[in-house]
């Protein structure tokens, strides 16, 4: 909780990764759960120890750097013999920021939209789950999973229970990851400030009520006239008129800041009204 200074030649993700490696040592023997945020890969982007002083492209040292650490993670795991007891998840907290994002490519493809952006390179994240011995290696899903989805999967795996007084959004994907038969999630909620959208396998419906054709995705999105005849479509935003209807977004207290969504005016707090209605809905909100 103490707030320092960095020193001249300290670099920060050393010091969290040192600290990280600290705290497994410490909890090695007991079970235990670790947080472990990269800043690197965040910006202001700056030159890493190993970067070049020429160097014409320091995101990538970056990221590059950023493989080292989880390198070294993993060989410290090894080390101390916890791999094939630890299920490791390594993921984005969101798409790639606006400049880099030029450079965003999944199989020489670039992916259309960027972090802040309702398209698909706003939401569309890495996520990779490791446990030796446990998850077959190779193995590549294209079900739909969000971050709501990590709690109650810890838990089924921890052999733990979810909390009964609180709506847990999330499904459990624990199954997938132990190649197990399993139900999949039919849809995920994607909300950034004022702006959202419910996303099904091949069609997402935004606020505006826009119906897009995600088959091409994440490459292309392309939107579908609102008369369609198209049965398929029609029974989609079918479904998905009913996920929002249910989840109510619009009654929630709306950001009209940018596009980090942090940018919310004070003159936009809720009123006194919005309140007490908030209140009436969390004692109507199902255990």
């Amino acid at each position: 909780g103490a707030e320092k200074t960095l020193g001249d030649s300290e670099y920060m993700p050393d010091l969290l990764h040192t600290h990280l490696l600290n705290f497994i040592e410490k909890n090695k023997d007991k079970p235990f759960y670790a947080y472990y945020s990269l800043s690197s890969v965040h910006g202001d982007i700056q030159p890493t120890p190993d970067s070049k002083a020429d160097s014409k492209d320091l995101y990538a040292d970056n990221i590059v750097y950023m493989d080292k650490l989880v390198g070294q993670l993993i060989a410290e795991l090894e080390r101390m013999k916890l791999l094939e007891n630890t299920l490791i998840v390594f993921m984005g907290d969101n798409g790639t920021a606006n400049k880099p994002a030029k450079n965003d490519y999944i199989g020489g493809k670039l992916v259309k939209g960027a972090k802040g952006s309702m398209e698909e390179g706003g939401s569309l994240v890495p996520f990779i789950a490791n446990w030796k011995g446990k998850i077959a290696p190779g193995q590549m899903t294209d079900q739909l999973i969000d971050s709501s989805d990590l709690l109650p999967t810890f838990v089924e795996l921890a052999e733990a229970k979810l909390p009964t007084k609180n709506v847990i959004d999330g499904q459990s994907f624990a199954p997938q990851l132990l190649g197990k038969k399993a139900t999949p999630r039919d849809w995920i909620f994607i909300e950034l400030g004022n702006k959202w959208f419910v996303r099904e396998a091949k069609f997402k419906l935004n606020r505006d009520g826009e119906l897009f054709d995600m088959s091409k995705s994440p490459f292309a999105e392309s939107l579908i006239p609102a008369d369609s005849t198209n049965p398929e479509a029609i029974a989609a935003r079918k479904r998905m008129e009913a996920v929002l209807a249910k989840l109510n977004p619009a009654g929630g207290v709306l950001d009209d800041g940018d596009g980090s969504g942090r940018a919310r005016s004070k003159a936009k707090q809720p009123t006194e009204e919005v309140k007490k209605d908030n209140k009436k809905d969390k004692k109507k909100a199902p255990n």
